[in-house]
């Protein structure tokens, strides 16, 4: 998620060798395989060759995950020797995440073809990271149960020959398809937690405070979930409760606040226009983007982005801006916050003095190095002033 942008170059979006597009072309297709050869990946790592073979070996391209600008699943060997066989009719799920985030963006994204193939015997999956075999977690079913869908879902960990495989393109994920296609969006609002009563206070804060700070957070989060307290803001740990409470919530509230992460991805599901949407910024990442772009697609309305930090402390040795723990800078996120409507404005939220910072970095700040965001702020403005 951190990878850098290529120029965009313009397309076929009916070639499978390209990269998946909101506008249409493959990432809408569906493809019926009759004697399809699944093949899961023999290794981890970032890019795996695994996916869909045609029955006499050619490679099927709509099966292919893609991350903004490539594919993260190859062309994989035609399989040698013999290949058990599955029978009846199976959805092509793609590669099952554990990561709740990339199972959110990476593994719903063909579930668009639920409504279209309603005589599959069940979902058909190959894991990201062969060791975890052939699990599935409990947050995976619950989501498909919130789609309104009882099919089983297999993941298949040796090479497989499926009887009837429907290949359903990629209409979600990481990159410009975060937008989502037509059938994809049409998909996830017409089924996903339909069943759900909205229930919860209407101001909501969307925390990562119990997260800890191992893997990157904001520092001094629990500060300014203090100041939304006073606003009539709830804190929300969504890791807490179950997906269904997560989606109730979600419907209820009015004002939605969250710092910056996977939860977000959960909440664009079902976020609508009516709702004012602010997303507090932990780094500085095109990740960031995305979940804005998809809180923006999928809500209908734009979401104020705080990007307000004083300091991003990073760990020595590491580029990794998920690594990163940002430090707010609360005067400016209560000025951003009462501008839109958010809060009052008359609190006059302060600073964190040093030695607090330091204490809630605990013994992490002996490998952290501080990037001071304002004073790089103050060079580009007075950059742009001279320039004018």
């Amino acid at each position: 998620m951190n990878m850098t942008d290529t120029p965009e170059t313009p397309e076929d979006p009916h070639d499978p060798a390209g990269k998946p597009q909101s506008g249409g072309g493959w990432s809408e297709a569906l493809i019926d395989l009759k004697g399809a050869v699944v093949v899961p990946p023999v290794e981890s790592a970032f890019v795996q060759a695994a996916g869909v073979l045609h029955s006499d070996g050619r490679y099927c391209g709509e099966g292919a995950l893609w991350r903004k600008w490539r594919p993260l699943t190859t062309e994989p060997a035609m399989p040698k020797g013999k290949v058990d066989t599955l029978e009846g009719k199976w959805i092509w799920g793609g590669v099952l995440w554990q990561h709740f985030g990339h199972f959110l963006a990476e593994s719903t994204t063909r579930l668009w073809a639920l409504d279209l193939v309603r005589d599959a015997d069940g979902v058909l999956f190959i894991p990201k990271r062969p060791k975890v075999g052939e699990q599935v977690s409990g947050f995976q079913s619950a989501f498909f149960d919130l789609m309104g869908s009882n099919l089983p879902l297999r993941v298949v960990t040796d090479p497989v020959r499926v009887d009837h495989l429907v290949v359903p393109g990629q209409g979600f994920g990481l990159g410009e398809i975060i937008r989502g296609t037509d059938a994809y969006r049409g998909a996830i609002h017409r089924s996903f937690g339909k069943g759900v009563t909205a229930e919860g206070p209407e101001k909501l804060y969307i925390s990562r405070s119990e997260l800890g700070v191992g893997r990157g957070g904001l520092i001094g989060e629990t500060r300014l979930e203090q100041y939304l307290v006073a606003e009539g803001y709830e804190i929300f740990h969504p890791q807490k409760h179950s997906m269904e409470v997560q989606v109730a919530r979600y419907k209820a509230a009015k004002y939605v606040i969250g710092a910056e992460g996977s939860a977000l991805h959960m909440f664009a599901m079902v976020a609508r226009p009516e709702q004012q949407t602010a997303v507090v910024l932990r780094r500085r990442s095109t990740a960031s983007n995305f979940i804005e772009q998809h809180m923006a697609s999928f809500g209908g309305r734009e979401p104020l982005a705080v990007q307000a930090l004083r300091r991003i402390w990073m760990p020595e040795g590491t580029t990794a801006k998920r690594m990163g723990l940002g430090e707010l800078d609360f005067p400016k996120v209560e000025l951003m916050l009462a501008a839109e409507g958010f809060v009052s404005g008359k609190a006059g939220w302060s600073d964190m003095e040093d030695a607090e910072v330091i204490a809630l970095m605990g013994k992490r700040v002996g490998n952290m190095q501080a990037v001071d965001t304002r004073r790089k702020r103050r060079r580009r403005e007075a950059r742009a002033s001279a320039a004018e």
